[in-house]
Formats: structure tokens, C-alpha cells, sequence
């Protein structure tokens, strides 16, 4: 277990073409990374389950920016239409404003990033990730839909690692599916007992766990001319 890290979070807006999003950030003494984390369809930066995982992010030494990938206007918007939050392009693109921030922060411009997708969000992050090739070297996903990434899956690069519940089968099947079409190292990880949410008890604390692995051994080095390989654990 990682020794206790203090941190303090403070909420920061991240500027784009004529709108702002909201965001919270922590950054621990001796940072290793930045996690960019892209909640789940109908969720936001106070998500309870990306916090905890948040958390033992923060004390494995990483940074965390929970974001809002909606304005406030497009969340009251969502609230009724319910399109937005599967609008995979739009959230790729938010979730690369957010990537080009950190860049632009002093505090954060040397860090090596990595995304934590949730949902729909994980489709999101996989996205964004074949857009900044350069930037983002890691990526988790928990109960997402990465099938939701379609094309882009192929130009995935970073690994990436899919955390699905062992009881979410129709979800692990299109884990199964979008795992073969992405060249890259990826890892497909059954969580057993567990349904889509991960409320069963101890298993959102094996994501956490997991995903702290996965960031502490792929987002701080590189993996110049890595092999592709893929393979499946529980």
C-alpha cells in the first residue's frame, strides 16, 4: 500500500472557444502524471465512484483533473434530450481541450498524461487518446464502451487497460470486440462478482488498485516501438 500523500483539491476552469468548463484538481508533492478522468453517461466531476478512484490515484502520486464535459447550459439541455452524453465526438473533444490545458499549466507541462474513462466516457477517452498520440501514454477504462471509439480504435497507441465486471456480460462482449481491433498493448481485466457500476463490495476498490498499476507501470515511461500484444486476465 502507498504511503499517506496529503493533497489539496482546487477547482480550476479549463478556457475554450467561447465557453469554459469546470474542473477539479489535485496534484500531490512529486507528481508522476496527470489522470484526465472522462465520466459516464449522465455524471460529472463529483461522480462518487471516479473520486474514489481518484484517490488512490492521488496517493500513488498522480495528479487528478475531474472534469465536466458539459457546460451548465448543455447539462440542463441533456437533462431532457439525453443526446449530448452519447455525442462521443463532442466528449473526445472536450476531454483534448482538457489535454491541451495541462500542457499549457506550468505545474503540469512536464507531466506525462493519461485518461480514466467511465461509461461512455471510456469511448470518449479512447478517442481523444488517437488524437494526441504524443500526449496521452495511458488509458483505464472501467465499465465503459469502447466500441463507442469505432474507428479510432485502430489509431489507439497509448495502452490501455479495460476493466469490465465479471456479471456486465453484454458490456465484456464489446470489451471483447473493441479489444481485438486496437493494435496497441491493451489488456482486457474481468473483475469477478462485479456488475456494471462496480457497487459490490471491494471491487470498485480492486479498480482503483488496478488502474494505480496500470498508470505507475505505463504512464511514466514510454513504450517506443512496443510490441502489440493483447491479453485477458480475472
Amino acid at each position: 500500500m502507498p504511503p499517506t500523500v496529503n493533497v489539496s483539491e482546487r477547482p480550476v476552469e479549463i478556457p475554450a472557444d467561447g465557453f469554459v468548463l469546470d474542473a477539479d484538481l489535485v496534484v500531490p508533492a512529486g507528481a508522476l502524471g496527470v489522470v484526465v478522468f472522462a465520466h459516464g453517461s449522465g455524471s460529472s466531476r463529483h461522480s462518487a465512484r471516479n473520486r474514489a478512484v481518484a484517490r488512490v490515484l492521488q496517493q500513488s502520486r498522480f495528479a487528478t483533473l475531474l472534469m465536466d464535459l458539459l457546460t451548465p447550459t448543455e447539462e440542463r439541455l441533456d437533462e431532457h434530450t439525453r443526446h449530448l452524453r452519447f455525442d462521443i465526438a463532442l466528449l473526445a473533444d472536450r476531454l483534448v481541450i482538457a489535454t491541451d490545458w495541462v500542457s499549457a499549466q506550468p505545474a503540469l507541462a512536464g507531466l506525462p498524461v493519461g485518461y480514466f474513462g467511465a461509461s461512455t466516457g471510456g469511448g470518449a477517452a479512447l478517442v481523444a487518446a488517437a488524437e494526441r498520440p504524443d500526449r496521452v501514454r495511458a488509458v483505464v477504462s472501467r465499465g465503459s464502451r469502447p466500441d463507442l471509439a469505432g474507428a479510432a480504435l485502430a489509431q489507439v497507441r497509448a495502452p490501455t487497460l479495460l476493466l469490465v465486471g465479471g456479471h456486465d456480460e453484454e458490456v465484456l462482449a464489446l470489451n471483447e470486440r473493441a479489444r481485438v481491433q486496437m493494435p496497441g498493448l491493451v489488456e482486457l481485466t474481468v473483475v469477478p462478482g462485479a456488475t456494471h457500476l462496480f457497487e459490490e463490495p471491494g471491487t470498485l476498490e480492486q479498480v482503483a488498485h488496478l488502474a494505480a498499476a496500470w498508470f505507475l507501470t505505463h504512464l511514466t515511461r514510454r513504450h517506443p516501438g512496443a510490441a502489440p500484444r493483447d491479453t485477458i486476465s480475472c
